[in-house]
């Protein structure tokens, strides 16, 4: 009754079914560690923002590029303030409201984009505080330019003057009439009655949503090898019931084929 089993149609079924099932389980399992070194970065990068508020802050130029490791590091820089911009759309303590950004000219000739506090409510410039005038050093969490649609960064364009949707400096470049820093700095102290915005974690770090598309796709792999099995199985009970069914007779013999048929 199995001996379909040695024929060049099953074996190609079962060589098939042999190379699938450990492929599939490889790839179900590295899409899961995928997302097990997601979970450990977002848990390093956590305790990273957390233990860097405790560090001694250091010149903005020892720090520079932004990377994964400098991410969060506090940093001090001097200059004068320059244009003030509101960034809408941004969520503390779980309340909507707006950031208050201004660009602080540095003596490199560069701006850095230094976010003085949070205010609650619709963003509006005459309820954001104006920035101290003369020479200032601030103090604050290093950041990397936001990229918009990312990470709850808006990509809403045709905002009103005097705001932008994303804190980087290819929006900001457009906005003033000078160079601007590839990242910025969230003080440490808001100015003014503002709320200090809390430095987040490096990009790519977090539990986005990259990260469950790893932990989905790992389902999709090892529901792929139940899916082979029990094809597999369905195949082999039909071939079987079809071998029982010619053993008993069962199986109606293959009507001849005539002249008039062929006509037809």
């Amino acid at each position: 009754m199995y001996r379909f089993l040695l024929t060049p149609r099953w074996w190609g079924i079962n060589v098939f079914v042999l190379l699938s099932i450990p492929f599939c389980i490889f790839m179900g399992s590295w899409q899961l560690g995928r997302f097990e070194d997601r979970v450990q970065d977002h848990r390093t990068a956590t305790e990273q923002v957390s233990d860097a508020a405790r560090e001694a802050p250091r010149p903005l130029a020892e720090m520079l590029p932004v990377t994964k490791a400098t991410s969060g590091k506090q940093v001090t820089a001097t200059g004068r303030y320059g244009k003030q911009l509101l960034v809408p759309g941004r969520e503390l303590d779980g309340r909507q409201g707006f950031y208050v950004l201004t660009l602080l000219r540095t003596g490199s000739g560069e701006a850095l984009p230094v976010v003085r506090g949070w205010l609650p409510g619709a963003a509006d410039a005459s309820e954001a505080p104006a920035a101290p005038r003369g020479e200032v050093t601030v103090t604050g969490a290093l950041q990397a330019s936001e990229t918009p649609g990312d990470n709850g960064v808006s990509a809403q364009g045709g905002l009103p003057s005097g705001q932008t949707g994303a804190i980087s400096a290819a929006s900001l470049v457009n906005l003033v009439p000078y160079d601007v820093y590839d990242a910025w700095v969230t003080l440490a102290r808001a100015d003014s009655g503002m709320k200090a915005v809390p430095a987040a974690a490096p990009p790519d770090t977090g539990l986005d949503l990259k990260a469950f598309q790893n932990l989905g796709y790992t389902a999709e792999w090892f529901a792929f090898v139940g899916f082979v099995i029990f094809m597999w199985f369905r195949l082999l009970r039909r071939e079987v019931e079809f071998a029982r069914d010619a053993a008993l007779g069962l199986v109606p013999d293959e009507e001849p084929v005539t002249a008039e048929a062929v006509a037809k």
